[in-house]
């Protein structure tokens, strides 16, 4: 009997107390430590979900930045290689300009030759300090490498400045009506005039991301044009001067000719806005009919009398419309810088923009992980007010347990702390048990409260230490009266007991 409901009673009590199972679980083996790293409660836990918490918004920050400094590396680079196309375009207007006047150096000794020297010496020394001007205002000389012109000799010579300033002044000291051709001094100007080119559009770039291409391509397109132009003058006023032109003569001025005006087509193609002043140029200059009647009739080649006046006006002419076409090449190098300029100050602020993009994320990005911090910090403050709180409501929890253990059966309790109703229930056989006092009142009366109060405290004590070996409930315990039963709630049997006992003042029962 003492076995049954000793074991009854604990496993009704472990039943309800699910939260002292897990607890005690926590503390057994690897799961207490996992316990206490996920807990915000121990001091690892709060470690852990901190460092969970601030590494949460420092991954898409971090992912920022990077995507940031990326694109600040790109803007840099994009604004690196418009600077570059910049310092192109200043080295290719430089350079422009020496090629133009070795083309109008070019024109005026071919035409020098032509006629015999009938042009005055003095305008061939006004070219050449035209050309040499040019070189001096050059900020810096490519290396070019220039095939020597002498005959069964391709040798490729690089030349600097001042060896290709020597060999300039060596080559006019030579120019004379009797010892110099046509083709010596198309050959010298054309080889030196194509290395220069050649140097200029290696420099610059066909393609680019600045969106600049197409006016370097028809800025190339445009000197290119210029250049096989005026070699096809040079040829015209051979055939105009001597009044035919040899086979190879012929091929060339046909070949340069064609050229010229395809690659000014494909300038003007590139660049639209270059066509309204194109055309305005041929509207308001006088001689453009004439220009090309004077191809119609070159590309015919029939044989005529040589005439210098023809000649001169053919080269006058030709000339005049290449210098035209120099305009339009200036206008085409303004329309380039402004285009640069425009890119340089998109590069600019697309610069400024990234610069402030990456200062402002640098700024915000401890801000917010002080703040995600702090926040952390106060939830984990509130974690262990609610660890404590939950420890405190544990505690009461047992003491509310036993309490209620203790004013009703284990049974009855159960039930009703697992929100059951405890309907009415018929027993055929219960043993009950009531006590008494003999003589209490007089002993009250005799005695002063805090005796009868210890007096009865040392007997009920007594009693419920016995009790707990029997299968009995207590029920009541009011003044001297004490009441137990068994057989309920809990059926024990078929016997039926009503059992009133006595307790006199020396101790001793009667039982009726």
């Amino acid at each position: 009997m003492k076995s049954r409901a000793h074991h009854t009673d604990s496993s009704s009590i472990k039943s309800i107390s699910s939260e002292d199972v897990s607890t005690q679980q926590h503390y057994h083996g690897n799961m207490c430590c996992s316990a206490e790293a996920k807990n915000p409660a121990f001091k690892r836990g709060r470690q852990l979900q901190q460092m969970q918490m601030i590494i949460l918004p420092f991954i898409p920050i971090l992912a920022l930045i990077v995507q940031t400094s990326y694109e600040m590396i790109e803007i840099v680079s994009y604004r690196m290689e418009v600077t570059e196309i910049e310092n192109q375009v200043t080295m290719a207007t430089d350079l422009g300009k020496v090629v133009t006047r070795l083309q109008q150096e070019r024109s005026d000794v071919a035409f020098y030759i032509y006629t015999n020297g009938i042009t005055l010496r003095r305008n061939l020394n006004d070219t050449f300090f035209e050309t040499d001007l040019a070189l001096d205002n050059m900020s810096s000389w490519p290396d070019i490498s220039i095939r020597t012109i002498q005959p069964n000799n391709g040798e490729v010579t690089w030349l600097n400045m001042s060896e290709f300033r020597e060999t300039l002044q060596e080559f006019r000291a030579n120019i004379s009506t009797e010892d110099s051709t046509v083709p010596q001094i198309l050959r010298w100007y054309t080889t030196a005039n194509a290395a220069l080119l050649e140097h200029l559009t290696n420099q610059i770039k066909d393609a680019n991301k600045s969106g600049v291409w197409r006016f370097l391509l028809s800025f190339k397109n445009l000197l290119r044009s210029i250049e096989s132009l005026d070699i096809s003058s040079v040829y015209g006023i051979n055939y105009y001067g001597r009044g035919y032109l040899k086979p190879d003569s012929y091929i060339k001025y046909v070949q340069h000719d064609i050229l010229g005006r395809d690659l000014l087509n494909g300038s003007l193609h590139f660049v639209p806005s270059l066509k309204v002043i194109y055309r305005n140029i041929t509207l308001t200059m006088r001689s453009y009919g004439n220009i090309t009647q004077w191809s119609k009739t070159i590309q015919k080649n029939l044989r005529r009398e040589g005439n210098v006046a023809d000649a001169r006006s053919y080269y006058e002419s030709m000339a005049y419309y290449i210098d035209e076409l120099r305009k339009l090449q200036r206008a085409l190098r303004s329309i380039i810088r402004n285009e640069v300029q425009k890119v340089l100050q998109s590069a600019d602020n697309m610069e400024t923009f990234g610069i402030a993009i990456l200062v402002v994320v640098l700024i915000v990005s401890p801000i917010i992980i002080i703040l995600v911090r702090n926040a952390a910090a106060t939830i984990q403050l509130y974690a262990i007010n609610l660890a404590h709180k939950a420890k405190e409501l544990k505690r009461e929890k047992r003491k509310s347990d036993s309490l209620l253990f203790q004013m009703l059966p284990p049974t009855v309790a159960t039930q009703l702390k697992q929100a059951q109703t405890v309907p009415a229930e018929y027993y055929s056989a219960v043993t009950i048990f009531f006590s008494d006092i003999v003589g209490f009142t007089e002993i009250a009366a005799e005695c002063t409260p805090l005796e009868v109060v210890s007096f009865l405290n040392a007997i009920y004590r007594m009693f419920d230490e016995r009790i707990e070996c029997y299968d009995v409930y207590k029920i009541e315990t009011i003044g001297d009266s004490y009441m137990v039963a068994s057989g309920l709630p809990v059926k024990n049997g078929g016997s039926f007991y009503f059992i009133m006992a006595s307790v006199s003042s020396a101790g001793r029962f009667a039982i009726r």
